[in-house]
């Protein structure tokens, strides 16, 4: 690799760029955590369900009966729709993360420009802001109160000076000043890549729903060899070709497997990511709809989420005898000396002239975990501007009282103070107060709607705030927050995890909260059993967004914040919250449904291959028969109900309930499938074929009536849905070449009455499940 020397202060020319670009010194960042298209298709194709399943196929062709290979159509089918469902999720995403991709400033051939994060090539000057995060490694050139936060990468809570000639690592963020870095290492060998290689790499995240489906998978596979086994022992037992006895365990065992149970999982997540997508909502991962729903305390910061983040200049005070002209002036100062301007100090510059025969010597910009900023004049005068409580004077009562006055109102103030000596990075003691500004901050117009929404879906609402604590009261007051009587400021807060915990009690509104505050107390909620959710759009709100079980930011944010949040709203709408909520009951309240009804097939088929194995008789229905009742009961019924609207409360514990309900629904629908059996067997005149459908139909009215009760609460559409089931199995059994394919004969009168009252008992026992689990709670 040839070497160049290093650029100037003018940065690398365009002939400079290219040539590091054709040695391949560039930015190329690992691959997002998505799928590749390659890890899609081994997904959806080499998975235990179809491995299991296809095996099964390969058997019933080699005992000759291809009729009751019809069970290979829904391993087809749930390739085909999970790759294409799946693909198409990654297209909409794609096109999403083209409107989040990270960009950074570079200055080039003398001007500051704005480029793709894999557009910077080695030696490129980086020009560092307020809320930037590095996404390469760097030396320092110069620096203007550069203050890095490098706890993503290292853990530590302080903030770092950083000074000409100091690195910088990529994967840190700017919280304060500003300055320019020249790129050493980029893409792989830069520090943030050789930390995320292993985290880059595709995962999902912790999912109650996944991880239950997995356990009910590996509980399957455990069980279904054994008991094929002891099934197919009996059968050979058996006067009659083995080949025969092969098709029984098949049936027995393609009964077990819940083949449309994982495909109809993605199919709900994905449908939800849709929906999230079309809303301008950028979710990272499938499961990311999942974790709002379950979100049961959601913390957010006041600037940008209850309010526009639309800061708007109000009025000077000047105060202590100070005269309007030094108060405009001495604010003109501090403001346009900032080169990297807040977007609060960005609001008083647009507002207040930089003044005229002002020469400033030393600036410090301003820092959210210090809370104010200053300036140093060439006659020795200090300004500092910032929170009132923190840089006004103990003894200036008349100023603290027009602060409160004015906070609870709802305004944002700031106090300007002066000092005729010090230093600009040390408040002094002898200050005394020149004016306080005024500033207004918009209650979004629907947040009281929204936050209205989250309180009665029963999710505890906490206002984190660095403004002062009377302005976030009232500005929560006038979004419609509940509790607000319960506030506290988070400086009297302790530093140990279980005391801050116990101090946070049911407080609503907390004020003055540093960052590292913030994610402590998300930690804090964590630990007393919350799952918690965190908005927020600045680089105070970074490390919370981080650490939260749900971290959403707004389009509008810091890149910072955008790379570590779960969601991105990238309209800044935050009425998309709610529907993030509604699609995430969705998913997880119909996922328990089908949930349901897989695992009731799961369990009906083991006890039937059990019974059966404990017997000297014929296995009582063929795996055609098993096919076409799984699809009428369960696989049609069960994609309706994935995608159905569901807004019911989300509740901890999904696996329990599920089994609760699936192992006695499966112990029912086994006893009527078995009982009928024995009826049919044992009647004068009943050959084989009419007591396999007399069975047949047995199970299919009980798998009819658990639909039903799982879809509660009932609507006329879903009524609609079981009765066309029910049809079109009595069309089969009616029309002659269907009837003929499937090997249906009904079962003689006889038969009918007995097989009547049975199904009603096991059907009554059904409807009694959820009764008595409400009754008798585990």
């Amino acid at each position: 690799m040839s070497t160049t020397e290093s650029p100037s202060v003018t940065g690398l020319t365009a002939a400079e760029v290219a040539q590091r670009v054709a040695e391949g010194r560039v930015n190329e960042r690992p691959p997002g955590p998505t799928r590749t298209l390659g890890q899609i298709l081994r997904a959806n194709v080499f998975n235990p369900v179809n491995a299991i399943m296809l095996t099964l196929f390969g058997t019933i062709l080699i005992a000759g009966f291809p009729r009751d290979g019809l069970f290979v159509g829904v391993v087809l089918s749930n390739t085909i729709i999970g790759i294409g469902q799946e693909l198409k999720a990654r297209h909409e995403l794609r096109k999403l993360e083209v409107l989040n991709a990270p960009r950074t400033r570079v200055l080039r051939d003398g001007e500051v420009v704005e480029v793709a994060v894999d557009e910077v090539v080695q030696d490129d000057v980086v020009d560092l802001g307020p809320g930037d995060q590095l996404v390469v490694d760097g030396e320092v050139l110069d620096a203007e109160g550069l203050e890095l936060d490098e706890s993503l990468l290292t853990g530590e809570s302080d903030t770092v000076v950083k000074a000409p000639g100091d690195m910088v690592l990529s994967g840190s963020f700017v919280v304060a000043g500003g300055g320019r870095a020249r790129a050493t290492n980029v893409g792989a060998a830069s520090y943030a890549s050789k930390l995320t290689v292993e985290a880059t790499e595709f995962k999902l995240v912790n999912s109650e729903l996944r991880a239950g489906i997995n356990a009910i998978l590996r509980w399957l596979i455990v069980l279904i060899p054994p008991v094929t086994l002891l099934l197919l022992w009996r059968l050979l037992g058996i006067d009659g070709p083995w080949q025969e006895a092969l098709q029984g365990a098949v049936a027995a065992a393609v009964a077990m497997v819940p083949d449309g149970l994982v495909l109809l999982t993605s199919l709900a997540f994905v449908a939800g990511v849709l929906a999230l997508a079309r809303r301008q909502a950028l979710a990272k991962e499938l499961a990311t709809v999942e974790l709002l729903a379950r979100v049961d305390t959601l913390c957010l910061d006041k600037t940008g989420t209850i309010t526009t983040g639309e800061i708007s200049f109000g009025e000077i005070v000047p105060m202590s005898g100070a005269s309007a002209d030094e108060a405009a002036g001495a604010l003109g100062a501090v403001a346009h000396a900032d080169p990297r301007p807040n977007p609060t100090m960005a609001a008083i510059a647009g507002a207040v002239a930089r003044p005229d025969g002002w020469t400033i010597t030393a600036v410090e910009p301003f820092s959210s975990a210090r809370k104010w900023a200053s300036v140093g004049c060439d006659d020795g005068v200090c300004y500092w501007l910032g929170a009132p409580d923190i840089v006004l004077p103990d003894d200036d009562t008349a100023a603290r009282e027009r602060v409160q006055c004015e906070s609870e109102s709802g305004r944002r103030v700031l106090a300007l103070v002066r000092a005729p000596g010090g230093e600009p990075a040390r408040l002094a003691d002898d200050r005394r107060t020149v004016a306080l500004v005024l500033l207004e901050d918009t209650v979004r117009p629907d947040a009281r709607e929204i936050l209205g929404y989250f309180v009665d879906q029963e999710v505890q609402l906490r206002i984190i705030s660095g403004d002062g604590v009377a302005t976030v009261v009232a500005v929560a007051e006038r979004a419609g927050v509940p509790g607000t009587e319960r506030y506290v400021d988070a400086r009297t807060l302790p530093d140990d995890p279980e005391g801050l915990a116990a101090a946070m009690g049911d407080t609503v509104v907390f004020g003055r909260v540093t960052p590292h505050q913030k994610r402590a107390m998300v930690q804090a909620l964590q630990r007393r059993g919350h799952v918690v959710g965190m908005t927020g759009d600045g680089v105070n709100d970074v490390l919370a967004l981080k650490r939260a079980d749900m971290g959403i930011a707004m389009g509008s944010g810091s890149s910072a914040t955008r790379a570590v949040a779960d969601l991105v709203l990238l309209d800044n709408r935050f009425a998309t919250l709610p529907r993030v909520l509604a699609e995430g009951r969705k998913v997880i309240n119909n996922i328990e449904r089908v949930s349901n009804l897989f695992v009731t097939k799961a369990v009906y088929a083991v006890l039937l291959a059990a019974i059966i194995g404990l017997q000297d008789v014929d296995f009582p229905l063929l795996p055609r028969h098993l096919t076409l009742i799984g699809t009428f009961s369960i696989g049609v019924p069960g994609f309706f109900l994935a995608l159905a609207p569901n807004t019911d409360l989300v509740r901890p514990g999904f696996l329990r309930r599920v089994l609760r309900f699936s192992i006695p629904a499966g112990i029912a629908a086994a006893a009527a499938a078995t009982i009928t059996y024995q009826i049919a067997r044992t009647t004068d005149g009943v050959d084989l074929a009419e007591a396999r459908t007399a069975t047949a139909i047995a199970l299919l009215a009980v798998g009819l009536v658990i639909l039903v009760v799982i879809s509660q609460p009932l609507r006329a559409w879903k009524l609609g849905l079981v009765a066309v089931m029910a049809a079109s199995y009595t069309a089969v059994m009616l029309i002659g070449p269907l009837q003929d394919f499937f090997e249906l004969s009904p079962p003689p009168t006889a038969v009918w009455g007995p097989m009547a009252v049975v199904i009603g008992i096991c059907s009554a026992l059904v409807v009694a499940i959820p009764a008595t689990n409400r009754r008798f709670p585990l």
